[in-house]
């Protein structure tokens, strides 16, 4: 009985496998806006009621994707900034954000890019989506000593969601550090866009020395050392 119910999870599992890599490369073809369950059993010869069973609605399994990517790129990160000092992990975990979003422009789009019409993500992709800026704030926080450049102080609306978002993920910063790392967070995640998007075409395109200038002026705003 056992073995029996093992084999049909291990069935179910490469089944399960199949129909996210079949979604995924419909997303190279033609966006998230237009996943469809039908057009993936298509491309799998199944008959659409079949698919359903795996993922009841299209919305399961765009979560199923977006969860996958963002598991994929925060254990890409993690590993990238396990060690070392404070500046060069910072480093490593910037470069492999980038890495990642290369290899996987579409996965990208999904998570950073506009949002599918019709569909909000649930609260089950939280704790993936977390990943990458958790790992971000444990390298602030493990650094000895912070020595960040002069900002005028907080004005008060944001000092409230600071104040909000520093009790829930990193009681131990000050206010004005988890602002500067939501700040360089998202100027991270905009350049890389803008790079994969087509946006520094004729300009700063390749991107290696923006991105490594980029990265290392973020460093200097956070006062790593």
């Amino acid at each position: 009985m056992t073995a029996g119910r093992t084999a049909r999870d291990r069935v179910r599992a490469e089944i399960t496998r199949e129909i996210k890599e079949a979604a995924r490369a419909r997303l190279a073809e033609s966006g998230a806006h237009a996943l469809s369950l039908r057009a993936v059993a298509r491309d799998l010869g199944m008959v659409s009621s079949a698919l359903y069973r795996y993922f009841p609605s299209r919305d399961d399994l765009l979560t199923a994707l977006i969860i996958d990517a963002y598991d994929a790129l925060g254990a890409r990160v993690e590993q990238a900034a396990a060690s070392g000092a404070p500046r060069v992990r910072w480093h490593a975990a910037c470069a492999a954000v980038r890495a990642w979003a290369r290899e996987h422009p579409h996965e990208y789009a999904l998570v950073y890019g506009s949002p599918v019409p019709g569909y909000e993500a649930p609260q089950t992709t939280i704790p993936s989506a977390s990943r990458v800026p958790l790992t971000l704030i444990a390298i602030v926080r493990d650094a000895p000593e912070l020595t960040p450049t002069p900002a005028p102080p907080l004005p008060p609306d944001l000092a409230a969601q600071a104040a909000r978002t520093t009790a829930l993920v990193a009681p131990d910063l000050p206010d004005d550090v988890m602002v500067r790392v939501a700040a360089a967070w998202a100027h991270l995640y905009g350049l890389i866009g803008f790079e994969l998007f087509g946006h520094l075409a004729n300009t700063f395109d390749p991107a290696d020395a923006l991105f490594a200038w980029t990265v290392e002026t973020m460093a200097d705003t956070l006062g790593l050392p």
